[in-house]
């Protein structure tokens, strides 16, 4: 009989150690998922922030015949880089120049950076293109080591910056070693985004703006202990492999189950692997529990009932952490698609503002009231937590300027209609422009001027705006087509599915526009609406 006991009690320890274990493998198995998850996320951020930057410059220096150091130094100043940035060593410039223009462009960057400047390697007698580091800041001595570096001579950049010239967008190298590490073997890479100029010949290449990246940087800058614990962490160009590893974190720690998932970074796929800490030795927990059963036949009973419960606790814990992964990469592809959407809309107004522009100074004025129209409707969305927002919230945050000229009346007026995100940005900017057009040469540039917006539902799925001017000087017949006019008549009324009336008319300008009234679950989170 004690032999027995014995038996059964040890049986019921060992199940009771089985239980803890498999539970603890399960947490910590969702745990390593849920941390690879957060690590890739925060390297998307840093990637899709430099690569902003980087189209930002690329969209300033197309309209420049030159870019001198100061231009370039005064670029990266204003950006403010901000914690976003991170695991970047800064932007550069590298000028496309041809073999022969290597001795003019050595002396004039001596002349702009009063310091030696040397393009290295030669190039041999195959190649037609150079790209040397032109400028790096932050000025620093690491910097300054790659300063004149022909980017385009080695083959991992060389086919980074090919392949951003083919698709216009910023490219991610393979795994390199940055030449401002002195020869060091520190893996990394950089970021390349193309800057053109349009001419009779078609495009010429200026060359390219970059961000270089010390792999084991920019992996550091995502990672606090909060977030990774023990655990390991590794981060891979491309597929996992010895030859593809890029940086690690407490590499050593990584003796237990591991996961991986995959992270694109300027168009380039890479993998982060986190890996855990708890090897295949009993937990504190289960060597007490062990203890305890063999000493206690007694309590035997009670503590399978603690693992039981545990165990429940446990699934709990592993669909709660399934369930917020699925919300944060709903949320992700969410805010990639509108960051994308809104950063499509700045790049056009960008491009017909540049188009239409005589001078700097235009374009900057023309460009700040566009993007300040965007911002202001923006808030408005904000505020409404990206639901509907009201038509009439639109026109007067857009028309507030001019609201408290008492000499000048407004007449808003309709019933209540609700706009969708992106029609409230589209509608929002019409508003803008039409006001602008007002102020400077209609109703709203002259006292006793008057503008009377009102509109009406022309069913449940369509709502009709007009904007009728009355008391400002006389329209000119012979008025030059401008950005504003463009602007409604094309990408407004593209982005609102519906033609656009604009009258011209000696007595003031009249437009009507129509507006599309969508239901919330039109543009509800689409990872949402698909799992429904």
């Amino acid at each position: 009989m004690p032999v027995a006991i014995f038996l059964l009690v040890a049986g019921i320890a060992a199940l009771s150690v089985f239980a803890i274990e498999t539970g603890e493998d399960g947490r910590e198995a969702a745990e390593i998922e849920q941390t690879a998850q957060a690590i890739a996320s925060a390297l998307d951020r840093r990637g899709n922030t430099t690569g902003s930057s980087l189209r930002a410059g690329a969209a300033l220096f197309a309209t420049v015949e030159a870019v001198p150091a100061a231009l370039f130094r005064r670029f990266v100043e204003e950006l403010r880089l901000n914690d976003d940035n991170r695991g970047a060593e800064g932007i550069g410039w590298a000028e496309s120049i041809a073999p022969w223009q290597i001795g003019d462009f050595e002396d004039r960057i001596e002349q702009q950076l009063l310091a030696p400047f040397t393009v290295t390697p030669q190039p041999d007698a195959t190649q037609n293109r150079l790209a040397p580091v032109t400028f790096l800041y932050p000025d620093t001595i690491r910097a300054r080591r790659a300063l004149g570096y022909d980017m385009y001579s080695e083959p991992k950049r060389r086919a980074a910056m090919d392949t951003a010239l083919q698709t216009n967008s910023p490219t991610a190298s393979g795994k390199i070693v940055l030449a401002q590490e002195g020869g060091e073997e520190a893996p990394g890479f950089l970021v390349y985004m193309p800057v053109s100029t349009s001419s009779e010949d078609g495009r010429r290449l200026k060359g390219f703006l970059y961000s270089p990246f010390n792999a084991q940087s920019f992996l550091d800058s995502v990672i606090h202990s909060g977030l990774v614990g023990e655990r390991a962490v590794r981060l891979y160009d491309g597929a996992i492999s010895p030859e593809n590893r890029l940086a690690a974190h407490q590499d050593a720690n990584g003796i237990g189950a591991k996961t991986s998932t995959e992270v694109r970074v300027a168009d380039r796929t890479m993998t982060v692997e986190v890996q855990s800490a708890r090897g295949g030795t009993l937990s504190i927990l289960s060597m007490l529990t062990l203890l305890f059963g063999l000493a206690v036949a007694s309590l035997s009973m009670l503590v399978a009932r603690l693992l039981t419960q545990q165990a429940m606790e446990d699934e709990v814990a592993l669909a709660y952490f399934a369930e917020q992964n699925s919300i944060r990469d709903s949320l992700t592809r969410e805010l990639n698609h509108r960051v994308k959407n809104t950063l499509a809309n700045v790049l056009s107004i960008v491009s017909l503002t540049r188009r239409r522009a005589e001078n700097l100074e235009d374009f900057a004025t023309g460009l700040d009231g566009r993007i300040r129209a965007l911002s202001a409707t923006h808030d408005l969305l904000t505020q409404s937590e990206w639901d509907t927002t009201p038509i009439r919230d639109v026109i007067t945050t857009e028309l507030a300027p001019y609201a408290g000229e008492e000499e000048k009346a407004l007449d808003i007026a309709g019933p209540n209609v609700e706009l969708a995100p992106n029609d409230a940005l589209s509608f929002g900017l019409a508003i803008h422009e039409l006001a602008t057009n007002a102020s400077k040469y209609g109703a709203l540039s002259t006292s006793g001027g008057k503008v009377s917006i009102n509109w009406t539902k022309l069913g449940d799925k369509l709502a009709r705006v007009e904007w009728v001017e009355t008391g400002g000087p006389p329209v000119a017949t012979d008025r030059k087509r401008g950005f504003g006019t463009e602007l409604i008549e094309k990408i407004v009324a593209h982005e609102l599915r519906s033609t656009v009336e604009l009258d011209f008319a000696p007595e003031g300008v009249r437009c009507v526009l129509q507006v599309p009234i969508r239901k919330p679950s039109e543009f509800a989170i689409r990872a949402r609406s698909n799992e429904n």
